[in-house]
């Protein structure tokens, strides 16, 4: 496996592996399709987001993105794996990635608005949950969560 920058050639192909990882945790169709727009990268978002994928035998199997909130501030805005390579580690190869990236910066804090199936992931790495966001969906609320770096 190979993690390599992103570009906006990527982002059908990035879509749809984040509707599909999404999917594998029990949305319906209908959901998946009411969240489209969210869910889907355009080419402008990588004007102003770094985009990593990651790559096994040159199939796509995993990303992560994120931005810039403010000087010590970044959020990570996704991070996707395909359902076959769910719990492979995958998931923590990419933060370490995400980590190395920013270990020479002047970022102080990550922020990130977790799916709720994915919030004991990014507890184990260290985040924690700060707030709560209501999600388009009534009675259902984003973890929003903070990691210190």
């Amino acid at each position: 496996m190979k993690i390599e920058a992103a570009d906006s050639a990527d982002h059908l192909e990035l879509s749809d592996l984040t509707k599909l990882s999404k999917a594998f945790w029990g949305y319906s169709d209908a959901q998946i399709l009411a969240w489209d727009e969210d869910l889907t990268l355009s080419e402008a978002y990588f004007d102003n987001h770094h985009v990593y994928k990651a790559i096994d035998r040159e199939k796509l199997i995993a990303y992560y993105s994120y931005g810039r909130e403010n000087a010590h501030t970044v959020k990570l805005d996704n991070l996707f794996v395909h359902p076959e390579w769910i719990g492979k580690g995958i998931g923590q190869t990419l933060m370490s990635h995400f980590l190395n990236e920013l270990a020479n910066t002047n970022y102080k804090r990550i922020v990130l608005d977790a799916d709720p199936h994915a919030e004991k992931f990014y507890l184990k790495l260290g985040f924690h949950t700060i707030d709560q966001l209501q999600s388009s969906v009534p009675g259902r609320f984003l973890p929003i969560m903070e990691l210190k770096i």
